[in-house]
């Protein structure tokens, strides 16, 4: 039987906001073979979440665009990339604080990045103004 504990699959798909609940969905079940608890699940799940609707929302502004899953398991490392190629973040630093939103008229509530953060052993965020952005979520079990 083949190792399932070292695994890829990389999923494109359209960014709309029904997309996100395919997110949630495939990370679940790519990260069934970790038999992680289900705090762990929702934990990912969230955080997927977060960074999926950041794409969509932040991303790709009044556009709709592509949005890029991949996901990748060695061993007892969850590696979870979420990317766009939409207008990308001005200060990233300033992204990351609590309760900083550019869409306030949105009702957007500026807790992505602290939520990420929060919910994953890690947060890389890789972004460029007009070349997309690229967030790296991990989790070790």
């Amino acid at each position: 039987m083949k190792d399932m504990n070292n695994n890829h699959v990389e999923i494109t798909m359209r960014g709309i906001s029904a997309n996100e609940s395919f997110a949630r969905v495939a990370v679940s079940a790519f990260a069934a073979p970790l038999d992680p608890s289900v705090s762990d699940i929702t934990d990912i799940k969230t955080a997927v979440s977060e960074a999926v609707t950041n794409a969509i929302i932040h991303g790709y502004e009044n556009e709709t665009g592509d949005v890029r899953l991949v996901l990748d398991l060695t061993g007892g490392l969850l590696t979870v990339e979420i990317s766009d190629e939409g207008t990308g973040i001005e200060d990233v630093e300033r992204a990351k604080e609590a309760l900083f939103t550019t869409k306030p008229e949105l009702e957007r509530s500026g807790m992505g990045f602290t939520v990420m953060e929060t919910f994953m052993d890690s947060l890389e965020i890789i972004s460029s103004l007009n070349g997309g952005t690229k967030i790296i979520l991990k989790k070790v079990f």
